[in-house]
């Protein structure tokens, strides 16, 4: 479908129809075909990713179209949407990079914006010259973290390149200052939840055990590792295959609700407010039983999953704090009983038959 789409897009451009209701028809076509794939049951992790694909297309052509063919600049996705992830009513998250002064470009570049918002993308966007992008990842830990999962869309790839070495562990924040900073930010950020992902109304990206914990392993596992996916975890004996697909399988979850209450509310929300709870329990197939609503069921279900991506982001970034903060060298064990002792602030079992032996 998305290739049909866009085969009849640039052939009704050629023809030399006009852009604006082309684009839009295009972006209308394809949103409605992910939404009717969505309600048949088809992946949402295929969704999300080919709704950014789509984007890609659209942008790159649109960039062909708007800037010079020598514009000494780049189109960059950052945020969610550098990571190749799209909900329905999620930011199209862009850095417009340039080499001098963005002034030289800022004509095509507000040509550009104002055609993207008005054929229905919510952008949020940056222009900046490579040393301005350079002085503010430098001082900010969000935009540091925005370009950890950057990805090049058009333009000018040697520019691209520059930003990623100039922006790199080995220039600015180290994987230790990365590490301790990303840390700080999680625990504020659960702090203002009371630390508990289970409250009557959920934020199932920014709470406790949401989105945004999954997210938090991958950008240290990114900038220090050098890993692209969460499976290298597995490879590098942080999880193993089942801590993996117990991972996996929660992120789709809350995916599926989040796609859902995007489509539901037609608009970016991320907070399971009582008005959207009985309508997505409803829509994912849950029935009232004797002892147990259907939308009770759906929370259930819901908590289970923040509460196991919980114990796995605290688990994931015990082990990075002892891998890049400790660099390894944990300290000598203190005993406490005959089962436990103590070793680097952690509690630690004796050996690891304890729990099978006395559970």
């Amino acid at each position: 479908m998305t290739e049909a789409i866009l085969d009849t897009l640039d052939r009704q451009l050629t023809a030399g129809e006009a852009a604006l209701p082309l684009y839009k028809t295009a972006l209308r076509d394809h949103r409605a075909s992910l939404a009717s794939r969505f309600a048949i049951g088809n992946p949402v992790q295929e969704l999300v990713r080919e709704a950014a694909a789509f984007t890609d297309a659209l942008l790159e052509r649109l960039w062909r179209r708007l800037t010079p063919v020598d514009a000494e600049a780049c189109l960059v996705a950052v945020g969610g949407y550098g990571r190749g992830e799209l909900h329905p009513a999620s930011d199209i998250d862009l850095l417009i990079l340039t080499t001098g002064d963005p002034s030289a470009l800022a004509e095509q570049i507000e040509s550009l914006i104002v055609f993207l918002w008005d054929i229905g993308l919510e952008v949020g966007h940056s222009v900046r010259s490579l040393e301005q992008c350079v002085d503010e990842a430098r001082a900010d830990i969000t935009v540091v973290t925005n370009l950890v999962e950057s990805r090049l869309l058009a333009g000018n790839a040697a520019l691209f390149e520059k930003l990623n070495e100039q922006t790199g562990p080995g220039r600015i924040w180290s994987s230790r200052e990365f590490f301790s900073a990303k840390l700080e930010e999680q625990r504020k950020r659960h702090t203002k939840f009371d630390d508990s992902g289970q409250n009557l109304e959920p934020d199932l990206k920014e709470g406790p055990g949401g989105l945004r914990d999954i997210q938090t392993i991958g950008w240290v596992a990114k900038r220090h590792f050098g890993v692209s996916t969460m499976r290298a975890l597995v490879d590098r004996g942080f999880l193993n295959d089942h801590e993996f697909r117990q991972l996996e399988h929660c992120e789709r979850h809350l995916w599926r609700v989040r796609y859902a209450l995007h489509l539901l509310t037609g608009r970016h929300e991320d907070r399971l407010l009582f008005e959207h709870q009985r309508a997505l329990a409803k829509q994912f197939g849950y029935t009232d039983a004797s002892a147990n609503l259907a939308v009770e069921q759906f929370m259930q279900e819901f908590y289970r999953r923040i509460v196991e991506t919980q114990r796995l982001n605290e688990m994931l970034l015990q082990l990075f704090e002892e891998a890049i903060l400790l660099d390894n060298q944990l300290g000598e064990p203190v005993a406490i009983n005959r089962r436990f002792q103590a070793r680097s602030g952690y509690l630690e079992v004796v050996n690891s038959g304890i729990f099978a032996r006395y559970p």
